[in-house]
């Protein structure tokens, strides 16, 4: 029971981070607004990001590459997390009554962490493949 949560959960992070990197590319204006001003290069950076978490989440498929797919998406969310604030602080300039919806999604970012999070682990497919200190 446990391992087919696990492997749904699986399933989701890579659907969804497929399907997020992917609208990198068909709807960069959407991603490429809420960068900070300070950030240089915004169309570079989009496609960068884009594919990282596509090359991410098809990281996550095979389990020995899975752990280290998941420390980058960790990185990845981190690194995308002054984007969330720009992107609340527009809205708040503007007085967009979406507002609230921008502010939830900083808490989300902890979410999504955790969520990679879970997969750091390397998989070991046999018992005896551990050691016994």
């Amino acid at each position: 029971m446990i391992k087919s949560k696990k492997k749904i959960s699986q399933i989701l992070m890579i659907v969804f981070y497929i399907t997020t990197g992917l609208f990198h590319f068909l709807r960069p204006s959407s991603f490429i607004k809420i960068m900070p001003s300070w950030l240089p290069m915004h169309n570079v950076v989009n496609i960068i990001s884009g594919g990282c978490e596509i090359l991410f989440a098809l990281l996550l498929v095979f389990p020995f590459t899975r752990a280290v797919a998941a420390w980058c998406i960790i990185v990845l969310l981190i690194a995308v997390f002054p984007a969330n604030i720009q992107m609340m602080l527009n809205y708040y300039y503007e007085n967009d009554p979406g507002l609230w919806l921008t502010v939830l999604r900083l808490p989300l970012q902890i979410v999504l962490i955790i969520w990679a999070f879970g997969f750091t682990r390397p998989v070991n497919k046999s018992p005896l493949s551990r050691r016994i200190i």
